[in-house]
């Protein structure tokens, strides 16, 4: 990999400009430190690449923070309504934050943006999203559903909707469901097999005899010959038919283990593997040894989930890696993981010399999102363990009201590396004096910059002098409102979101050019 700026043969430059900013106002953290007040526009992205919709924070109550953030999309809408038309699909597509952009989008047609019809289809990129979105906007505004919303979900719908996609996602306990969509919206069929599709959604959700033919919708045909299979006959049309038989009629191996009596063994996971995804695939590591899959499907299973296609296709976060990684009983699975994270942090630059901090304090500790186990730390984890094995001369920190440095972690895979980390959490107490670290710990002789992975709410925000240290990159990772450094310009710099698309702007710094939103050009919507 080429070096870039900040290396001995290149000098530092620290007089660049960076899209998150403040404004020169000052507050407090919620901590009691000394914090900067953001611009709106780096308010709302921050929350935005953070915001699990609906979800409790350390700070910040549910209600709270999605009334911000209505309150942020409805007020950018106004005095720059072409940032949140371009901010609601990069959300989506490269931040991979579903809820928040499904939100965002629809409050931007509330708020009276422009392009409404194509900001919202550009947020709906799975054949559940039509519905999600339909069901938000029900919820929160009523059935009084501009065109906007109709035409922007009918376009979605015409592009997702498949028979594939009807058998995964119209489930019958959905609240708003294929059907709905598509008689509020109306798309306008792609072709003759569509058509049928959106009848059988049609005839699904209000009778109980919907029949598929074969001519129009074999595959829907297909799953409905296998569920009148009888019970006690249907491993043997499994052992007889194969994965050939499971993948015409669209099985994903959730409905398969449902139609199967005693659920998944070896032979009924080796048949399904074949069709599974990435993400499917690492959810199920423990499964499949405990089902004793062979030798043959494991080497299946590490192919897939360690080939750059396959994975760039999955889109995955990072730190879904550390979660397979932290439930897998098998060795062979974990050096597979370690391959696969290295496909998934592929934008983070090489920064040699560079002093790496991560926030172990109780509030990040809290939990990403109510459905999941990992905790922010474990996430700050991750990618201060991948950027610091990128490099050379790398110093980690971890602090909370104390602090420390980590023993050198040659030899060590990022996911050990994280391993390491997770388990000294709590060792150096519980609050937040990451400037103290900072100070402590960052020497002009050694280091040409600092990387911190926090919540941002420091203690000792305003104490601590930072005055020697030239350049500090804050990865924001709860988007609370006040920032606890000023940032902007000058050598400090905030990133938030939880993909290795965070580094993006920080690869055009280190590479000595300004860096602007990525996905703006002046005050155009960039279009990838």
């Amino acid at each position: 990999m080429s070096k870039l700026s900040g290396t001995r043969r290149r000098p530092l430059r620290v007089n660049l400009t960076a899209p998150v900013r403040t404004t020169g106002e000052h507050t407090f953290t919620h901590e009691g430190g000394l914090a900067h007040v953001r611009d709106a526009e780096s308010e709302l992205f921050l929350l935005a690449a953070t915001n699990m919709a609906g979800e409790d924070t350390f700070y910040e109550r549910a209600r709270d923070r999605d009334a911000r953030f209505v309150a942020l999309v409805h007020h950018v809408t106004a005095t720059n309504p072409a940032f949140v038309a371009g901010l609601a699909p990069y959300l989506r597509t490269t931040l991979l934050m579903r809820s928040a952009s499904v939100v965002m989008a629809a409050e931007y047609v509330a708020a009276g943006g422009a392009s409404g019809r194509a900001v919202v289809d550009g947020v709906l990129q799975r054949a559940d999203e039509p519905a999600e979105l339909l069901g938000y906007w029900l919820t929160t505004h009523g059935r009084n559903v501009p065109m906007a919303v109709k035409r922007g979900v009918a376009d979605a719908a015409r592009r997702l909707y498949t028979e594939r996609a009807a058998l995964r996602y119209d489930g019958l306990s959905r609240q708003v469901r294929m059907a709905d969509v598509v008689e509020l919206a109306h798309p306008h069929p792609g072709d003759d097999r569509q058509s049928a599709l959106f009848r059988w959604l049609l005839d699904r959700r209000h009778h109980d005899d919907a029949v598929a033919g074969a001519d129009r919708l074999p595959v829907l045909a297909a799953a409905e010959a296998l569920e009148v299979v009888p019970t006690e006959h249907r491993r043997t049309v499994l052992r007889e038919r194969g994965p050939a038989a499971l993948a015409q009629a669209g099985f994903s191996w959730e409905r398969l283990s449902g139609w199967l009596p005693g659920g998944m063994d070896a032979e009924a996971w080796a048949a399904v593997i074949p069709s599974m995804g990435v993400m499917a695939l690492l959810r199920n590591l423990r499964n499949f040894d405990e089902a004793g899959i062979d030798d043959v499907t494991v080497d299946e299973v590490i192919a897939k989930i360690s080939d750059p296609d396959q994975v760039a296709k999955a889109r995955l976060f990072p730190y879904q890696l550390w979660a397979a990684y932290k439930h897998a009983p098998s060795d062979d699975w974990k050096r597979a993981l370690g391959r696969t994270l290295d496909v998934t942090v592929a934008n983070i630059p090489r920064l040699d010399r560079t002093l790496v901090v991560i926030d172990t304090s109780s509030s990040m500790t809290a939990p990403v999102s109510g459905r999941s186990t990992l905790s922010r730390v474990e996430v700050a984890a991750v990618m201060a363990t991948a950027t610091a094995k990128r490099s050379s001369d790398v110093d980690i920190v971890i602090f909370g009201d104390g602090n420390r440095r980590l023993p050198d972690l040659a030899g060590t895979s990022v996911l050990g590396g994280v391993a390491t980390v997770v388990d000294l959490v709590g060792s150096v107490g519980h609050a937040t004096f990451g400037h103290t670290a900072i100070a402590r710990h960052f020497d002009p002789k050694r280091h040409q910059r600092v990387v911190i992975f926090t919540d941002d709410q420091q203690h000792d925000s305003g104490r601590a002098r930072l005055d020697h240290v030239p350049l500090i990159y804050t990865f924001d990772l709860a988007g609370y409102r006040p920032s606890a450094l000023p940032a902007g310009a000058r050598g400090r710099y905030t990133l938030g979101g939880f993909t290795d698309a965070t580094f993006t702007i920080m690869k055009v710094l280190e590479e000595g050019r300004n860096a602007d939103w990525p996905f703006m050009v002046g005050d155009q919507v960039l279009m990838r």
